[in-house]
């Protein structure tokens, strides 16, 4: 059972590494997404740097990264397994060994996981993301409270599954994890300096990006 449990962490961290934002930002025309912005190749650097599409796609695309690590794991050795595997898929896109150590933030990955955990849990955290944005215009605030919502929303959803100690555990590790991601966002936001989305903005660089890619 132990190593299973250890495989999937493996596939989990290995599937992870992935680096789904470099690779579609490259088809539009951006060799390193991480030289750009805030430096990081999540979903958030991707829209600001090539607008919606790109970051739609980077956003499924770091989805299911989570969602199939959780699924092979669960396959191997069920629910410890699947959380492991999931977990070691996030650290994977946090720290990806072949890029540097240096990748995203983890919320999308994250997502792919809370899907395999629960999707009515996804969908009103995704909920919860999307009123926040609208509402703040800061995509790290609204990461944020997405982040301290996972486990407490654990806590109510899952209470009855007889591996719960398991789930509030991958819950609040994943938060540490999304946390630890955002530090610089949170400096920036206890010293005013933080951006808002410019949704305008966005949608102009994504004509600029779709024109480009009509011209080739």
């Amino acid at each position: 059972m132990v190593w299973k449990i250890i495989l999937a962490g493996v596939v989990g961290y290995l599937l992870g590494c992935v680096p789904s934002g470099v690779l579609i930002s490259k088809i539009y025309g951006v060799r390193d997404i991480r030289k750009h912005g805030s430096g990081n190749s999540g979903t958030t650097n991707v829209l600001r740097t090539l607008g919606w599409l790109p970051s739609v796609l980077t956003l499924v695309c770091d989805c299911l990264k989570g969602y199939a690590a959780c699924l092979i794991g669960k396959q191997l050795g069920g629910d410890a397994a699947m959380l492991v595997g999931g977990l070691c898929a996030i650290l994977g896109h946090d720290f990806p060994v072949f890029m540097g150590f240096r990748g995203g933030k983890g919320i999308a990955t994250s997502l792919g996981l809370i899907i395999a955990i629960n999707p009515w849990l996804a969908l009103a955290l995704l909920a919860v993301q999307i009123i926040a944005v609208a509402l703040t215009r800061y995509m790290s605030v609204a990461s944020l409270i997405t982040t301290v919502a996972f486990p407490i929303l654990v806590c109510f959803t899952e209470r009855n599954r007889d591996n719960f100690p398991l789930f509030l555990g991958t819950a609040c590790v994943a938060s540490a994890l999304s946390l630890f991601g955002h530090r610089g966002n949170i400096q920036r936001l206890v010293r005013g300096e933080e951006n808002r989305l410019d949704f305008a903005k966005i949608s102009q660089v994504s004509e600029k990006v779709m024109a480009k890619m009509k011209k080739k």
